[in-house]
């Protein structure tokens, strides 16, 4: 995956250490009510489209350039779906640890022919939302929210 050149800079600093950092997720669905997703060159896995906000970007305009970037759909954002803080770091291949604060997006594909737009994935594709390839649950829980009807899901406080 592609690491943005601030977070090169940062690990120069920081190693391999704990890096808190911005995620944004976007689900783009089409006319005909299709998901966006692509199949990730590093894990070969089939995902949701995302990515990390440069710094001062605001999530919903890294979320549409994400999208455009990795699919060359064109999208606009139509509603926050939840704010997550991950609940577990993520250990990368080379060691690097991060830990991700997701903000996930309901998008609505406005044009562009999906195809493989960048390094980061083998395969994009539009799936029914009832025949969908194997996704993890950090997929499939953002993917249920969006096609509800329940506004923006957030952990909620615990009472102690």
């Amino acid at each position: 995956m592609a690491t943005p050149d601030f977070i090169r800079e940062l690990r120069a600093v920081a190693g391999h250490h704990l890096l808190w950092l911005p995620g944004v997720t976007a689900l783009v669905f089409d006319d005909e009510g299709r998901l966006l997703l692509g199949r990730r060159s590093d894990t070969r896995k089939w995902a949701v489209i995302g990515g990390i906000p440069d710094p001062g970007e605001q999530p919903a305009v890294c979320a549409v350039r994400e999208v455009f970037e990795e699919t060359a759909v064109r999208c606009v954002v139509e509603r926050v779906v939840l704010v997550q803080a991950a609940p577990e770091p993520v250990i990368y291949d080379n060691g690097d640890v991060c830990q991700y604060m997701d903000i996930t997006f309901r998008c609505r594909a406005v044009g562009g022919e999906a195809r493989v737009n960048d390094d980061e994935s083998l395969e994009v594709g539009w799936f029914a939302v009832d025949a969908l390839p194997d996704l993890n649950e950090f997929a499939l829980f953002r993917i249920k929210q969006a096609l509800s009807d329940e506004p923006t899901w957030f952990e909620p406080m615990s009472s102690s």
